[in-house]
C-alpha cells in the first residue's frame, strides 16, 4: 500500500516561506502509516478519493502537529535523523506551525460538513493535549507505574489509532454503537501496542531501524517497559538504573538473564492483548459483517507488523 501524498505547495499560504519551509522538513521522511491505515478502510467503504484525502490529511496533520509541540516539549534534537523544528527554526515557530495544522484540520472538517465527524476530532485533538499534560507531569518520576504510562498512552498514540480506525465509518455515514465500540477497543489495543513497541526499541530490542537507545531513559522519562523492568528492583538497583547510559551498563545493573526474563514477560502480557484485537476483529467481520474478506486479512497481519515488527 502507497501512502498518499497529505501536504503539498497549495496547502498552505505562499506567503508565509518559513511556514513552508517548516512543514517541508516536517513531512519529509515520515512513513505515513496512519494515513495508509486510514486508505485501506476507505477503499473497503467505497469512499471517494476527495473523502480520503481529507481523513488522510486530517490525521497526518494532528500526528505532527503533536509531533512539534512533543519535540520541543522534550527538548528532542531529532526528528527523523533531522533537526526538530524548534532547533532548526526556533520554539515560537514550532508552537505556531503545530497550532496552524490543527486550525487547518477544523477548516478543511468544518467544509466537509460531517458534522459527527468534526465532533470527534475535536474530542481526539483534546485527549491528545490531555495526555501531554499527564505525561509531562511524569518526567522524572523513577516509581511511574504501568498503569499510569496506559492512560497517557490511551491518550496520546491510542487515540489517533482509534480515530483511524472510526473516522471511515463516519465519513460513510456508518454509525452503528456496537460498531463503532469495537473499532474504538481495537484502535485502543493497536495503539497500545504500537507504543510499547516503540519503547522496547529505546532498549534495543527488535530495534531494526538501529534507532538510538536508552533516549527517553536520558531525558528522565521511564516508558512502559522501563516500568516493567524496574517493578521487581530493590532501592540500590533503581537508583543505578536511571543513571544507565548503555545497554550493558543496564545488564550490570539488572542482569541479562532478568532482562530476558522481564522481556518475555512483557511479550505475553501483549500477545493476550493480541489475542483481544484478533478476537474483536472476527467479531467484527463474521458477525457484524463491516469488513471485507480482504480487509480482515489486512488487519488480522496488523498487531504482528506493529508489535512484533514483522513484514
Amino acid at each position: 500500500m502507497k501512502s498518499i501524498k497529505v501536504y503539498n505547495e497549495k496547502d498552505f499560504p505562499r506567503y508565509l516561506p518559513k511556514l513552508n519551509s517548516l512543514y517541508d522538513d516536517l513531512f519529509s521522511g515520515g512513513k505515513g502509516f496512519r494515513s495508509q491505515l486510514i486508505q485501506l478502510f476507505s477503499e473497503d467503504l467505497k469512499l471517494n478519493e476527495k473523502q480520503t484525502l481529507l481523513l488522510s490529511q486530517t490525521i497526518e496533520f494532528i500526528h505532527n502537529a503533536s509531533l512539534l509541540h512533543d519535540d520541543l516539549i522534550d527538548r528532542s534534537h531529532l526528528r527523523r535523523n533531522k533537526p526538530a523544528a524548534w532547533l532548526k527554526y526556533n520554539a515560537e515557530y514550532a508552537v505556531l506551525a503545530g497550532d496552524y495544522l490543527l486550525a487547518r484540520v477544523m477548516v478543511n472538517l468544518s467544509s466537509y460538513g460531517n458534522l459527527k465527524l468534526l465532533q470527534y476530532t475535536a474530542e481526539m485533538i483534546s485527549d491528545l493535549l490531555e495526555g501531554e499534560w499527564i505525561q509531562d507531569s511524569l518526567v522524572n518520576d523513577f516509581s511511574v507505574q504501568l498503569g499510569q504510562l496506559d492512560q497517557v498512552h490511551r491518550l496520546k498514540t491510542s487515540s489517533l489509532f482509534k480515530w483511524c480506525f472510526r473516522a471511515p465509518f463516519l465519513a460513510a455515514e456508518n454509525y452503528q454503537e456496537g460498531v463503532h465500540h469495537s473499532l474504538e477497543k481495537m484502535g485502543e489495543i493497536i495503539g497500545q501496542l504500537f507504543q510499547r513497541s516503540d519503547d522496547l526499541l529505546d532498549f534495543d530490542v527488535r530495534n531494526f531501524e538501529k534507532k538510538a537507545v536508552l533516549g527517553d531513559l536520558k531525558s528522565g522519562y521511564i516508558n512502559s517497559f522501563g516500568s516493567y523492568l524496574m517493578e521487581n528492583l530493590d532501592a540500590h538497583q533503581r537508583a543505578a538504573f536511571k543513571n544507565c547510559q548503555t545497554i550493558k551498563g543496564l545488564f550490570e545493573v539488572v542482569g541479562e538473564e532478568y532482562f530476558c526474563e522481564r522481556l518475555n514477560s512483557f511479550d505475553q502480557v501483549n500477545d493476550e492483548l493480541i489475542d483481544i484485537y484478533q478476537f474483536i476483529l472476527k467479531e467484527l467481520y463474521e458477525k457484524d459483517k463491516v469488513l471485507s474478506e480482504e480487509l480482515f486479512k489486512k488487519l488480522e497481519r496488523l498487531p504482528n507488523l506493529l508489535y512484533w515488527r514483522k513484514k
